[in-house]
């Protein structure tokens, strides 16, 4: 498409592109499944459990990895359960055929990140997962690992989204820093510009909550069911005790919050740096992307925090109130969106705190 500029394409340009046939859907698009700056993706009505997680590589297709690797083939249509502990493989409904100058990436949808199952796009000839290379025309699958919960899904269920990028159009630490000049982009009143903009973790509390641990042995989170499920089946409240401090065990889900507010402008998209080894053994923010106008205070984000999915890796680890967790890297928009985050009914995250996902009341 010539008419495509240089950064992160919006809603408009995403239905132009399915309009094109550079998104290519077995069904039409669902009204809410176009966001501001990303496109939901469905699952298929295949699903195949494997013995491990792969990568093709440059010289075979999914479908030829499956055919070594798969143990057996799941009907999704009327709805499965994926056990924890277990790799899955599924179609999406979604496939590409992306001109050479347009590239996209993947990440988990935030609903998704909260409920600690960890998802992943791949592609025929995919070198990395949740990269798109510019030109690529094929499927799209999912790679889905729930590690807390068991989950029950089905055709249709999306737990991926997918930004669609032209240029390189990421901020340098100076951009950054002038656009934080312009429209605060964290709370922080020192901020920290080292490869994105710092953002610590709050264990202060809020009224007295610093966040909440995955209980083990629950039932199943049906993906597609919000404000169903009592919070105090799945997860045990951890309360602040005035050390501004918290040991991570390893192997146990944590949900914890930005001690900053988050602001992403009108004209950006945001995404969390998933894992930082420079801060620490630790993993944080499954679900990335952050669309424009998260934070902002005229779509109706004033306080809006980053919500923090948080795992440690093979040690205990103890974080302290204020320490930095991770990074939000900033890239421009194209164009700015018609309609911004929180400005459509589908918003669930505008102006929150410390907040499970949507599933949970």
């Amino acid at each position: 498409m010539d008419s495509l500029r240089d950064g992160i394409q919006s809603a408009e340009s995403i239905a132009a592109l399915h309009a094109a046939g550079v998104i290519r859907t077995e069904a039409p698009f669902a009204d809410d499944q176009v966001q501001p700056a990303s496109l939901d993706l469905r699952l298929g009505r295949k699903a195949y459990r494997v013995r491990a997680s792969f990568l093709p590589g440059r010289l075979r297709d999914v479908t030829a990895c499956l055919a070594k690797l798969k143990l057996h083939e799941i009907d999704l249509r009327q709805g499965a359960v994926l056990e924890t502990g277990c790799v899955y493989i599924a179609e999406l409904q979604e496939g590409l055929a992306l001109p050479p100058d347009l590239a996209a990436s993947a990440n988990p949808k935030s609903s998704t990140g909260r409920i600690d199952v960890f998802t992943r796009v791949i592609t025929d000839q995919a070198r990395e997962f949740d990269m798109v290379e510019p030109g690529y025309a094929g499927p799209l699958f999912a790679e889905i690992s729930p590690r807390t919960f068991p989950v029950l899904v089905r055709t249709g269920s999306r737990l991926s989204q997918i930004r669609f990028r032209r240029g390189a159009v990421r901020l340098d630490d100076a951009a950054l820093a002038r656009l934080h000049a312009e429209t605060p982009l964290v709370s922080a009143a020192d901020p920290s510009f080292q490869g994105g903009v710092a953002v610590s973790v709050d264990l202060s509390g809020f009224d007295g909550l610093i966040g909440y641990r995955a209980k083990r042995h629950t039932g199943l989170v049906d993906v597609d069911r919000p404000r169903s499920y009592a919070v105090s089946e799945f997860w045990e409240p951890l309360r602040a005790d005035g050390s501004g401090t918290l040991i991570l065990d390893p192997g146990q889900f944590y949900i914890l919050a930005s001690k900053e507010c988050v602001q992403v402008p009108p004209d950006f998209a945001a995404e969390m740096v998933p894992f930082d080894p420079l801060v620490g053994e630790f993993r944080v923010h499954y679900a990335g992307f952050f669309d424009p106008g998260f934070g902002h205070a005229a779509a109706g984000g004033t306080g809006a925090r980053a919500v923090l999915e948080v795992r440690s890796r093979d040690v205990p680890f103890m974080l302290e109130d204020g320490q930095i967790v991770g990074r939000l890297v900033y890239e421009r928009m194209a164009e700015r969106p018609a309609a911004l985050y929180g400005a459509q009914a589908g918003s669930n995250y505008q102006a929150q705190g410390l907040k499970l996902s949507k599933h949970f009341v």
